[in-house]
């Protein structure tokens, strides 16, 4: 079977749909193709917290102008959609209970709101303290940016009273919240088809090309002749990459996610997002433990990496709650199914009890939960490629890691522009591929601390 295709979008991901959305309705290119072998939306844009922030860290501004482009977008669609999507903006809340961590957590703060962040505020529990402004419960109009530190416990436990009596501090960042990346998509989707976008269900299984130009996509049985092919395969971009005869410098690692029922109400159906920003052991009994090391689970045993963190899910009248913890780092060939972790409800909400002391109420029977996850495909250096492969007409918008949802607006925005030549934002040649040509850019990632990825 044979057709015609002005761009050919590999991928129905969050990302290959913004790109398609900014093609097909900003641009108005015609005659669209988004291909995927499974329905949009369903390998790994639904598999993460659907978070979103400006807040991230340099070197430089580039992650936090493009952060703040697609929060800006996201919140022009929410408006258009009548907030089809749930954009809401209760914040990212990170807590501490180290005085040193604090300080490194408020010295980050200075700089990324020198970055583009937004203000940064500090409360001491002090009457001369700034005004602070809580989140709005629903929505995102009318919420403040940039982040409020505070410089000890009390002042934390004012506005946060259901947090641990350990924590000395902590940061609640506010130009973040969450969404439905679920809806958000379908919405970006209807409106990409109704200017002309079609989606084909099928594997992208060759890439044809003469003297290095795109000439030809295999989906399936069907030969999609087109000049432009945008390699938006999340999981599988260094998979479509070499078809073209090209290789991309990504890994991929697992990232699970638990739902789970709290019934106890250990977590406040007001609450931000909460991540815990201390290494942390878990607290197994000595019974516990002698399992552990019987099952070969010595990686649950020592000291687990920080940021495990959970959010509420759902309206008010719900009980479940959103938590990840990635503590191991397992990097592999994407397939699937993924790796099973049958522990991995426990050890998160064993996690989490010590910034919502609440959950110890399940230490000794888990609530019902489902477990779900994808892969986080990144770059050495944690950020993202989007812009023109080697080979003409090739394409990529992807390397979107565990940010995706929150990237993907702004990503496919900038994808769109590479194809139709458009203007270019500031921020363009931080993401593209022959960035690791510049030896001084080699300098900036052995010089590059913390990723700031979640």
């Amino acid at each position: 079977m044979s057709d015609r295709a002005s761009t050919v979008v590999a991928g129905a991901g969050i990302a290959g749909i913004s790109t398609a959305y900014h093609l097909a309705v900003v641009h108005g290119v015609p005659d669209v193709v988004v291909c995927d072998p499974r329905p949009p939306l369903t390998l790994t844009s639904d598999k993460s917290t659907e978070c979103y922030r400006n807040w991230w860290p340099g070197p430089g501004t580039a992650m936090v102008d493009l952060m703040n482009r697609s929060i800006d977008l996201m919140e022009d669609h929410a408006r258009r959609s009548d907030n089809a999507f749930g954009l809401s903006r209760r914040g990212y809340l990170f807590l501490t209970t180290d005085r040193e961590n604090l300080e490194a957590l408020g010295r980050q703060a200075s700089e990324i709101s020198r970055l583009g962040g937004g203000e940064l505020r500090v409360h001491r529990a002090r009457p001369d303290d700034p005004r602070y402004e809580p989140s709005p419960a629903h929505g995102f109009e009318g919420a403040p940016d940039g982040a409020d530190l505070f410089r000890v416990g009390d002042a934390v436990r004012r506005r946060f009273p259901f947090v641990s009596s350990a924590v000395v501090g902590g940061l609640h960042v506010r130009r973040a919240g969450w969404l439905s990346a679920q809806q958000y998509g379908s919405w970006m989707l209807e409106r990409a088809i109704e200017h002309g976008a079609r989606v084909v269900s099928g594997e992208v299984t060759a890439v044809e090309t003469h003297r290095s130009r795109v000439e030809a996509v295999i989906v399936g049985d069907r030969r999609i002749v087109t000049p432009i092919l945008v390699n938006a395969s999340g999981p599988m971009l260094e998979d479509t990459a070499r078809m073209a005869g090209e290789s991309l410098p990504v890994s991929s690692e697992v990232h699970l996610k638990t739902a789970f029922a709290d019934s106890a109400g250990a977590v406040p159906r007001e609450a931000p997002m909460v991540i815990w920003n201390d290494p942390q052991p878990i607290d197994w009994t000595e019974d516990e433990r002698a399992l552990l090391l019987e099952s070969n689970r010595e990686d649950l045993l020592g000291v687990l990496p920080p940021a495990c963190h959970a959010r509420p899910e759902g309206g008010p009248d719900s009980h479940w709650v959103l938590g990840l913890w990635e503590y191991r780092r397992l990097v592999r060939q994407p397939s699937w199914p993924l790796p099973v972790d049958d522990l991995y409800t426990e050890a998160v909400i064993r996690g989490l009890t010590a910034a919502f002391p609440g959950l110890s109420h399940y230490r000794h029977g888990l609530p019902r939960h489902v477990v779900d996850g994808g892969y986080y495909t990144k770059t050495p250096e944690n950020r993202p490629l989007i812009g023109p492969m080697r080979t003409q007409g090739c394409v990529v918008v992807g390397a979107l890691s565990g940010f995706g949802v929150m990237a993907a607006a702004a990503a496919g925005e900038l994808g769109a522009n590479h194809v139709t030549g458009s203007a270019l934002p500031d921020y363009a040649d931080a993401f593209r591929l022959t960035r690791y040509e510049d030896p001084a850019y080699a300098a900036m990632m052995a010089s590059q601390g913390d990723s700031g990825q979640l």
